[in-house]
């Protein structure tokens, strides 16, 4: 569940549960892919949490930042005194303090293969960020096809290809929707603005990921941002 900034009552609701009231700091959704993970998690799990977003290309974002984070990035998770920041560290995070949500997988066997893809994802697949950032607004077809751009695709490809063949039974990475699938939400966002070509099994994944009722409410967020920055909406030269 999300809620406003100004509404206390989930924080008082989780404290008299046992738990500290979760506060999630985001940047624009239309272009922070980072943010995206963590958020589409939360989401598809209704776990309550507080958005706060800062938005990103402005000469107030780095000092916004570092009033919540020493890192300098969002997303930021606080509940709390604890402030979690780094989007895997934070769905670790939310898998320990909500067991019973199974956000892994349940099977030790595809659980270590969750995290490993997700790991992947984590530190990898530089080519294709720096030539196709998200855009969840605007379309770029055929741009950013740089060879290591092309050879992250092609990777990805193969990740989803395994995991829906061992775990998916054609339905996401590992069956049920899980934090492996919302790390590679902001991906299926690229593949749609960059209109990347998939096999049809491949499509039709990315198809569920995008209308799941989280990635879909992201994306109608994202879209209905006011905000622009002509550093990310310019695109690929």
């Amino acid at each position: 569940m999300q809620i406003t900034d100004s509404d206390t009552t989930l924080s008082d609701t989780l404290t008299n549960g046992g738990k500290p009231g979760l506060r999630l700091v985001i940047g624009n959704k239309n272009y922070s892919s980072w943010s995206m993970r963590p958020w589409v998690a939360m989401t598809a799990f209704g776990i309550p949490f507080e958005e706060s977003r800062i938005l990103l290309d402005r000469p107030d974002t780095a000092t916004r930042i570092a009033e919540v984070c020493a890192a300098g990035r969002v997303p930021v998770l606080q509940a709390g005194a604890i402030t979690v920041w780094d989007s895997l560290a934070i769905c670790e995070y939310l898998a320990e303090q909500f067991p019973d949500l199974h956000l892994w997988p349940q099977d030790v066997a595809a659980r270590a293969m969750a995290r490993s893809i997700c790991a992947e994802m984590h530190s990898g697949f530089t080519g294709l960020r720096s030539a196709m950032s998200m855009n969840i607004r605007m379309s770029f077809p055929g741009k950013g096809r740089t060879p290591e751009a092309q050879a992250d695709i092609g990777r990805i490809c193969e990740i989803w290809e395994e995991c829906l063949a061992r775990f998916g039974h054609h339905q996401f990475l590992f069956g049920a929707f899980s934090i492996a699938d919302a790390y590679y939400a902001p991906v299926v966002m690229r593949f749609r603005s960059y209109q990347v070509s998939l096999a049809p099994a491949l499509q039709a994944y990315a198809d569920r990921v995008a209308a799941h009722p989280a990635v879909a409410q992201w994306m109608r967020e994202a879209l209905a941002e006011p905000e622009r920055s002509a550093k990310y909406d310019a695109g690929p030269a």
